[in-house]
């Protein structure tokens, strides 16, 4: 794997990890989810009337990524209601570089070397150790459960957008159509959360707007890279948004032990080595 694609790949991580902590400190988080999902549409409005269509083969997975993106933004907000964030957001993500890697496996003929597998198991290992505390203390049925469903969702759209847009023709047309139909989940909150919709402040909506806007360009520079990359590692290198939203919730929300976020650190930059050098 080029520095490119891995700086590109860990760019797109930092920005996850933004999002996520604009959506850690919402006092709303189903309202603030879907106000996420309204700033991929809107400009993704603007750019599927600029972009030619991506090719038809490509659109079957275009909508099957849209349903299951519905499926984590349920199970998301679900497991929230029963778990904190650092026991819910460590489980979910660090299943998912082993399960991406088994379904590209399985699917598309996709198998990693040994050292790359090894990058794969060094950055789940900073992704727990990042939240140890929080995860010593006990993890209730309902939140485990949750987070293992948003993270097999995440698995599952990783995969399904790392073919789609390897059929798409234009990674530009396949991102616009994926972040246009998130519609359907703005769609979905606003009807449930209609009530509360015309009272909140400005700052919410611009808030949760921006969150939507820096998600969808963290997910184009993840799409870009899969054109390039292994499925199972561009998902192992996403995944080190973990440690950057640790980081920044230490620097910026005062939270957490910073030993023990520096020594997760440095396990996922040693995975990220190892990837980088196996593929």
């Amino acid at each position: 794997m080029t520095p490119f694609v891995i700086a590109i790949i860990l760019t797109a991580a930092l920005l996850h990890a933004v999002w996520n902590a604009i959506v850690k400190t919402a006092v709303d988080r189903t309202t603030t989810l879907g106000l996420v999902a309204l700033g991929h549409v809107i400009p993704a409005t603007a750019m599927i009337l600029l972009l030619p269509l991506p090719s038809a083969e490509s659109f079957p997975y275009i909508l099957i990524s849209t349903v299951v993106h519905f499926g984590y933004y349920y199970m998301l907000g679900k497991a929230y209601q029963h778990g904190d964030l650092s026991v819910v957001y460590p489980i979910a993500r660090g299943i998912v570089p082993a399960l991406v890697s088994l379904w590209a496996m399985l699917l598309v003929g996709e198998v990693l070397p040994l050292q790359a597998w090894g990058g794969i198991a060094l950055i789940a290992l900073g992704i727990q150790l990042s939240s140890w505390k929080a995860l010593r203390s006990g993890v209730g049925r309902w939140a485990l459960g949750f987070a293992v469903g948003t993270g097999f969702c995440i698995s599952v759209y990783s995969v399904v957008d790392g073919i789609g847009v390897r059929l798409s023709g234009n990674t530009l047309s396949y991102w616009a159509w994926g972040a246009f139909l998130h519609l359907f989940i703005a769609g979905f909150v606003g009807i449930k959360k209609r009530d509360t919709l015309a009272s909140l402040p400005a700052k919410t909506w611009m808030i949760g707007i921006l969150g939507g806007l820096v998600s969808m360009t963290a997910y184009g520079l993840v799409l870009y890279a899969k054109n390039f990359a292994p499925l199972g590692a561009v998902s192992a290198l996403r995944e080190t948004s973990v440690i950057f939203a640790a980081l920044i919730g230490f620097v910026f929300l005062k939270e957490g032990n910073w030993m023990r976020r520096l020594g997760a650190a440095v396990l996922m930059a040693f995975g990220v080595a190892l990837i980088g050098m196996a593929v």
